[in-house]
């Protein structure tokens, strides 16, 4: 380990502060453009130890566990809270354009759909149970060592009013001194929690958590690796009026604001089609939205997700009809012949993206695609593979979910002439 002072050109794609030196780029986190910070270097990772000219653009986190100077940051948590609003919400858009433009698209990109504090509905903790108490919180940065919190200024009320709530059953459940994750959604009916590497319970813990729980006020459902443990009441999340109660630990967009940006994007770039295709569809997010439009068929390869969805369609009134169809669209996607039955369709990979069901899609020659995506990087390859298919990219807007992080959500929208 060597230190030594340096000057940061940029931010990277994760946040960290970026200086060029000799031997090649030098990743710093917690370092803003513009200033000459001294660090403890480990070949091509720099730990700040001081400022000596801070950025204009820096400001005080506004959480305590972030490190009091946005220096010295200790939750992992969060990666950019000591960046003001301006450059951070600029930095979340030229992600987007940057990777567009590294595979050579030209697109006007929309300023970014901002989030803001206490939105989060969905956050996964760290945990662990040590003697005394339950550790629950976010890994410092870059470390299995857990930060616990006391508030999170990201996540919903209802999420940070129910720590000691979710530490007491957590105490309850965990049987070894192994961290393990919670993640915990916010429903219309209470949380839900959902926690995932703890070892089989026993009887007794069983037992010992479904009283600890009963005995807590606010949690709809509690599951450990899968299996509902006991569910007061059922957990419902509502997709524009269709409320659907989705299987232990299921995907859901984090933030009910982006989600809902996102749908208003998705149907108004989706046109007046009379019959839709939602591929990687989960528990409906966008299918039972998309159902008041044309009949919908739902694709996803989880069968408790597909599930779910379909119980929803089929309790709500107003929709055309939904079909659903469990596949994993990475090993079998749908053919070109299969789609071009369709008059629209609407795709939401993971962050890998949809490279196999994008070339299907570009032999199609289905007019109207809207692309979701989490990851701005397969993104722009699976447009790409598009528009040089004939397709031309329309709309393309950036929408923040995870607030004082790298990612960044995008709606994209294209035409076949």
């Amino acid at each position: 380990m060597s230190a030594e002072t340096v000057t940061i050109s940029r931010l990277g794609a994760q946040g960290d502060g970026i200086a060029h030196t000799a031997e090649g780029p030098l990743y710093v986190p917690f370092a803003l453009p513009g200033e000459t910070v001294s660090v403890a270097r480990v070949k091509n990772h720099g730990t700040l130890i001081a400022l000596t000219a801070a950025s204009p653009e820096r400001q005080t986190p506004p959480c305590r566990h972030f490190g009091p100077d946005g220096v010295n940051g200790t939750c992992g948590g969060c990666a950019l809270q000591h960046l003001q609003d301006v450059p951070y919400h600029a930095f979340k858009r030229d992600l987007v354009v940057e990777a567009l433009r590294a595979k050579g698209i030209t697109a006007e990109v929309d300023p970014l759909v901002i989030a803001r504090p206490g939105e989060r509905r969905r956050v996964v903790f760290s945990a662990r149970r040590t003697e005394k108490e339950l550790l629950l919180g976010f890994n410092q940065m870059e470390t299995h060592h857990i930060v616990a919190i006391s508030e999170c200024p990201i996540a919903a009320p209802e999420i940070v009013g129910r720590l000691a709530t979710i530490r007491a059953i957590g105490r309850a459940l965990a049987n070894t001194a192994d961290s393990f994750r919670i993640t915990v959604l916010e429903t219309l009916s209470g949380l839900d929690l959902a926690f995932e590497g703890l070892k089989p319970l026993s009887e007794k813990q069983r037992r010992a958590g479904i009283e600890t729980v009963l005995g807590q006020r606010g949690i709809a459902r509690v599951s450990v690796n899968g299996e509902i443990l006991v569910e007061p009441q059922k957990p419902l999340i509502d997709f524009g009026g269709v409320t659907v109660s989705p299987p232990p630990g299921a995907f859901t967009q984090a933030t009910k604001p982006a989600e809902d940006a996102m749908a208003e994007l998705v149907l108004a770039q989706i046109g007046k089609p009379k019959r839709i295709a939602d591929l990687f569809a989960g528990t409906g997010t966008f299918a039972l939205r998309l159902a008041r439009v044309g009949r919908v068929h739902a694709v996803e390869a989880d069968d408790k997700a597909l599930k779910a969805l379909d119980q929803g369609a089929r309790n709500a009134q107003g929709l055309k009809p939904v079909s659903i169809e469990k596949r994993d669209l990475f090993r079998r996607p749908l053919t070109a012949q299969e789609l071009k039955v369709f008059d629209a369709i609407v795709f939401d990979p993971p962050r890998a993206g949809a490279e196999a069901q994008v070339k299907e899609i570009a032999r199609s020659g289905v007019k109207r695609l809207v692309a979701v995506s989490c990851n701005p990087l397969t993104l722009a390859r699976d447009l790409a593979i598009l528009i040089e298919a004939g397709y031309r990219l329309t709309r393309v807007t950036p929408i923040d979910q995870f607030l004082w992080s790298s990612h960044v959500e995008t709606v994209a929208a294209l035409y076949k002439v």
